[in-house]
């Protein structure tokens, strides 16, 4: 089964993403984390975006500020001239997805769309920027998915959505035809969820041989880092950049 090649996963060789752009030096999610990824040598970013009450679209992780930020509110009850205001760990504004793709104009960006909320605005702000070539829309959300893939077609780079994970985990233990993956590009998932084991040889060779990248998140500890590359994944998702670059230089993936 074959899957039509994308910009986005153009790359010679496994894919180090700076999750969140790394916490490394700078707080999650924001665009001093982001240049320090991008500083780093990172070509591939991942972010989340939700939208605000009225209709800003941010990259944050939560749908409410409190952890982060220290204010008890919800994001998308929440107006951007509030929300510009909000400070990431006291120190760092909270960007616009658009500040992200505008500011690096080769960076590639993975994208999580939390909300059905954020829907419209994420299809506009890619409408707008034309930069479909350079990013990778995944959700938790089956039907979110559906909605990006039949407003874009394949001109979108998306990640597989839970029934295709599902259906990829439970082909790599059977018969890899039983997998029902849609027009998914890369299988983007955790190395367990909860007892059960997702990405394994098995699991990996399942998605390639139905053309599928693998793209694991979000590992921190190098020797884990080293064992997925070892069974043969895609990419890598850290929140400790440093650790993922060093592996991958260690390795000579690092370009």
């Amino acid at each position: 089964m074959g899957v039509t090649p994308h910009p986005f996963l153009d790359v010679d060789g496994p894919i180090a993403f700076a999750h969140r752009g790394g916490l490394s030096v700078a707080p999650e999610n924001t665009m001093a984390a982001f240049q320090d990824a991008v500083t780093l040598g990172y070509t591939h970013v991942e972010t989340d975006v939700h939208v605000t009450s009225d209709g800003v679209l941010v990259a944050f992780h939560d749908d409410g500020l409190l952890r982060t930020c220290g204010i008890d509110a919800r994001i998308e009850e929440t107006p951007w001239s509030e929300l510009r205001a909000a400070r990431v760990d006291g120190r760092e504004p909270i960007p616009l997805l658009e500040d992200i793709l505008t500011t690096w104009p080769a960076l590639r960006v993975n994208i999580d769309c939390k909300t059905t909320e954020a829907e419209d605005a994420l299809i506009a702000t890619l409408v707008r920027l034309g930069c479909l070539d350079r990013v990778c829309v995944g959700s938790f959300s089956d039907r979110r998915l559906r909605r990006f893939r039949g407003h874009f077609g394949d001109a979108l780079c998306t990640s597989t959505g839970p029934k295709e994970v599902a259906s990829l985990v439970l082909a790599s233990r059977t018969r890899h035809s039983l997998a029902r993956i849609g027009p998914a590009r890369a299988a983007q998932v955790p190395v367990s969820q909860g007892p059960i084991p997702v990405v394994t040889r098995s699991f990996v060779a399942c998605a390639h041989a139905l053309g599928l990248q693998v793209h694991v998140w979000t590992v921190d500890d190098p020797a884990e880092i080293a064992r997925l590359l070892d069974i043969g994944v895609d990419g890598v998702m850290s929140d400790d950049t440093r650790a993922l670059r060093d592996v991958f230089s260690a390795r000579g993936l690092w370009r």
